[in-house]
């Protein structure tokens, strides 16, 4: 159970580092903005606006996770116990993988494209754009998010069952900072460009976290994870 509920914290960590990545982080005040039609120096006056788009974007991309996560459910818990052992394996080397390409030590051209649904901006109403453009968000690539979620993905693969919850935990990482923006997007603009040359930094931490949760979902040694906490509650309890 404590192995599953460290997974889950490392969706939510994930979800965070998809916000800040780099590529992603510097343009969502102004972006959130846009979508309630306003400019950052309005955003004040506008904030209950910005925060109500930045509410229905956030939920147009988990509803494309929970969808997601659902799929996978039903798929990962019907296959035999013999796959699922190979599944682990394979999830790990994703994972692994995309720890790796997170660090910088692995770079594929085709991983640093981006690969996107184009979206119908012709809505009659800013609301129904903004959630159009969050499950686009979430069902399209991009060089920053689609190496987090894709590890996300491969550590679903080494846990049946547990997809929804990891991308439902993935979804809270990335959309809470999403609306903490909304309500504060000026605010949030400045601290951004003040302390933007930190965020490769986050990628590489995170990176180097993925790489060795990879190798115990390989090792299918993540339950050891829970071994450990048991041994310390009954260590501490003596």
């Amino acid at each position: 159970m404590f192995g599953e509920e460290i997974t889950i914290a490392v969706a939510f960590v994930a979800g965070l580092v998809s916000f800040l990545s780099p590529c992603v982080l510097p343009i969502i005040p102004g972006f959130l903005a846009y979508l309630a039609g306003a400019s950052l120096s309005e955003s004040a006056s506008k904030r209950k606006d910005i925060f109500v788009n930045a509410l229905l974007f956030v939920l147009g991309f988990s509803l494309i996770f929970a969808i997601l996560g659902v799929l996978l459910n039903t798929a990962l818990e019907a296959v035999a116990y013999d796959v699922q052992t190979w599944l682990a394996r394979i999830g790990g080397a994703i994972i692994i993988f995309f720890g790796l390409y997170l660090t910088g030590l692995v770079r594929v051209p085709f991983l640093e494209r981006e690969y996107k649904f184009a979206v119908n901006t012709n809505f009659k109403s800013k609301y129904a754009t903004s959630f159009a453009f969050g499950a686009a968000f979430a069902a399209g690539w991009t060089p920053c998010v689609g190496a987090v979620l894709g590890s996300i993905l491969g550590l679903a693969a080494t846990q049946p069952g547990s997809a929804f919850s990891l991308l439902f935990s993935y979804s809270l990482g990335l959309g809470i900072p999403f609306l903490l923006v909304g309500l504060f997007a000026s605010q949030a603009s400045e601290f951004i460009n003040r302390y933007a040359h930190v965020l490769k930094y986050v990628n590489i931490v995170f990176g180097i976290l993925l790489i060795i949760l990879g190798v115990l979902a390989f090792t299918q040694n993540l339950n050891r994870i829970a071994n450990l906490e048991v041994l310390n509650r009954y260590l501490l309890g003596t």
